[in-house]
């Protein structure tokens, strides 16, 4: 099944999904080092998001969050894509100057409509803004 967004950094990555019903704030809630979730107010407290596609409504708090993301990556603890409902400055500035690809806006909500589960595969085309589950 294919589902068109919108592009919000480019690059393509398939894997496994993890996804939060909140809002990410980067700065404290992510161990920049580990990848790991050490905010203990969310549901996905202790997962890693390395390698995985990330899903979440988008980012929330201190702009310093994008250079979170930017450590993820070059600590090789990112995730491998990720998909907002609506990517926010932090998440989107974030993501591309980490090469990470993101698509937001989806034709259907995958986190209200239950589209995606946790560690089904996903493809995310960041370049030409759509997402494949497989």
């Amino acid at each position: 099944m294919k589902i068109k967004g919108r592009s919000i950094s480019k690059g393509v990555a398939p894997g496994k999904a993890l996804i939060s019903k909140q809002k990410i704030s980067f700065l404290g809630a992510v161990d920049p080092t580990t990848g790991i979730i050490v905010d203990k107010s969310m549901a996905i407290y202790g997962k890693e998001i390395n390698n995985r596609i990330l899903i979440f409504p988008g980012g929330k708090g201190s702009t310093v969050g994008s250079y979170v993301i930017y450590q993820l990556k070059k600590h090789g603890k990112s995730p491998c894509a990720m998909i907002n409902r609506r990517a926010d400055t932090i998440v989107a500035v974030g993501a591309i100057i980490a090469e990470i690809p993101v698509v937001d806006s989806l034709e259907i909500d995958p986190i209200e409509d239950e589209l995606i589960w946790d560690g089904e595969e996903v493809y995310v085309n960041g370049t030409e803004g759509y997402i494949e589950l497989r």
